[in-house]
C-alpha cells in the first residue's frame, strides 16, 4: 500500500477567528500524538453557519470548535447535544460519529482546570461574572457544580442574562442573580472570583477594557479572562497592578483542547506540550 496523503480534518468555525491560536496547540498535540490530523482555522459569517456544518459530513471531518459568535445557534444543526451541554445551552466541540454530529462543551471544564492548576479554591466562594453568552453560561454550569456558592451576572443584555440567572436557580445548587450592565459596575466587595467571559479584549481590539469601577477590585480577589489573544488583557494588566492574582485565557483553551482532541482522535494530549507551543507562539510563560 502507498503513502497516505489524506490529512484527518479539525478545526475551528469562527467570525472574527483570524488570531485564534488553538491551531498552534492543537497541531503540536497532534505532532506528540503522532496522529496524520490538520488543523483549520476557518471564517464562517453567521448566516453561513448552517452550510458550514453541512459541510462537516461532505468533507469527512472528524469535527469543529465553535467560537464566538456561534456557540449557541449551532444547536440547532446538531443531532445530540450532550446533557450539560443543553443546560448550558452552548456547544463548543462537535465530533462526527456514524455520519451524526455530536456537540459538547468543554469549554467550562477548561476554566475549571485552569483554576484548579492555579490553586484557586472554588467550593463556597462568591463569584461575579461579566457576560452571559455561550462562554459565561459553560463556566457558570461548571462553577457551580464544583461548588460555588453564588454567582452575580452582570451583562448588558436584560434578557439574556436573567436567562443565565433563571437557568443557575432552576438547574444547579447555586444561588444566582442578575444586574444589568449600563454603567461603570462597582465589583462587589465580598467577590472571591471575578470572570470576564465576554469578547471585550478580543483581537483586535486588545486595548479594550470592560466598563467597571477598577479601584473597587481588591488584593484578596482573583481576576480571571477567557481571551486568548492577547492572554494579558487590559483586565488582568490592571488587576496586577493592584497586586490581584490572575488567571489567563489560554489556560482554559489548553484544557478545553485538551478534552476536545480526546473526542476527535480518542487519544489523550499532553498539555505541556500544548503549553510549550503557546510559550513559543507568544514569548511568554504560559500557566495552564
Amino acid at each position: 500500500m502507498g503513502k497516505c496523503y489524506r490529512e484527518e480534518l479539525v478545526g475551528v468555525f469562527g467570525c472574527p477567528v483570524d488570531e485564534n491560536p488553538t491551531v498552534v496547540v492543537a497541531e503540536a498535540a497532534f505532532k506528540s500524538l503522532g496522529v496524520n490530523y490538520r488543523y483549520l482555522t476557518v471564517e464562517v459569517r453567521p448566516q453561513d453557519l448552517g452550510n458550514a456544518m453541512k459541510a462537516l459530513k461532505a468533507m469527512n471531518m472528524k469535527g469543529i470548535h465553535l467560537t464566538i459568535p456561534h456557540k449557541v445557534e449551532v444547536l440547532k444543526y446538531l443531532d445530540y447535544i450532550a446533557d450539560d451541554a443543553k443546560i448550558m445551552g452552548a456547544v463548543n466541540t462537535v465530533y462526527i460519529k456514524d455520519e451524526k454530529l455530536y456537540g459538547e462543551n468543554t469549554d467550562g471544564k477548561g476554566f475549571i482546570k485552569s483554576l484548579q492548576n492555579a490553586n484557586v479554591k472554588i467550593k463556597d466562594k462568591k463569584v461575579t461574572m461579566l457576560g452571559a453568552g455561550g462562554a459565561a453560561r459553560a463556566i457558570a454550569v461548571e462553577l457551580a457544580n464544583a461548588g460555588a456558592k453564588s454567582i452575580k451576572v452582570i451583562n448588558r443584555s436584560a434578557d439574556r442574562g436573567q436567562e443565565l440567572a433563571e437557568l443557575l436557580n432552576g438547574k444547579t445548587k447555586i444561588k444566582a442573580e442578575y444586574m444589568k450592565w449600563n454603567h461603570a459596575m462597582v465589583i462587589d466587595a465580598d467577590t472571591d472570583i471575578l470572570v470576564n467571559a465576554t469578547s471585550i479584549g478580543l483581537y483586535p481590539n486588545v486595548d479594550d477594557r470592560p466598563d467597571i469601577d477598577f479601584d473597587s477590585l481588591k488584593p484578596f480577589m482573583v481576576v480571571c479572562d477567557v481571551i486568548p489573544n492577547h492572554p494579558q488583557t487590559q483586565l488582568l494588566k490592571e488587576a496586577q497592578k493592584r497586586g490581584i492574582k490572575t488567571v489567563d485565557g489560554l489556560g482554559m483553551l489548553i484544557n478545553q483542547a485538551v478534552e476536545s482532541i480526546r473526542m476527535w482522535t480518542g487519544k489523550i494530549a499532553d498539555a505541556e506540550v500544548m503549553k510549550e507551543a503557546l510559550a513559543k507562539e507568544y514569548g511568554i510563560d504560559v500557566h495552564y
